[in-house]
């Protein structure tokens, strides 16, 4: 398995007492180009942008699932850098207790196309390669129509800056 320790984590909303978490794991990726471009995604339903990534399945390494979300939500081929878990960032969102770890990697191939799920074609995502600054700016500027977008604007921007320091 990856190395998952890192001096780096937030912690967004708060342990509520009396609440039956659901424990749920998950990868995003700080993806470059050659041009040195990241990837992001766009929810156009909800407004709001995020970095690709997801659930870990039971047993899944984290390094195999940054590059199986990276595919589903991209269609991108990357090689993960070997420096490992770059920031974490801990949520308590309903009656969901998660975990985020973050990894840096580079493009390898780009000529795929994302294989999205129903409630992702649903959310209208849609990624692009922006600059690293064009994409703070615009997952900053965004203005999110629901709780879980302006969660997951929280998450990544934090990510996103961690891991571009």
């Amino acid at each position: 398995m990856a190395d998952i320790t890192t001096p780096q984590r937030k912690t967004i909303g708060a342990k509520e007492v009396g609440v039956q978490y659901v424990e749920r794991q998950a990868v995003r990726v700080v993806a470059f180009n050659t041009s040195g471009h990241i990837a992001i995604i766009h929810a156009k339903r909800d407004n709001y942008y995020k970095l690709p990534g997801g659930g870990i399945d039971p047993g899944e390494d984290h390094l195999v699932a940054v590059q199986r979300e990276m595919q589903e939500e991209t269609g991108a081929l990357i090689r993960v850098r070997e420096r490992g878990c770059v920031a974490t960032t801990e949520e308590f969102r309903n009656n969901l207790h998660q975990l985020s770890f973050c990894y840096c990697a580079d493009l390898v191939d780009d000529a795929g196309r994302p294989n999205l799920t129903e409630e992702e074609v649903d959310d209208q995502l849609q990624h692009l390669w922006l600059p690293v600054d064009e994409a703070k700016r615009q997952m900053a500027a965004a203005v999110p129509t629901s709780a879980l977008g302006q969660f997951i604007k929280e998450r990544d921007l934090y990510l996103l800056r961690e891991a571009t320091k």
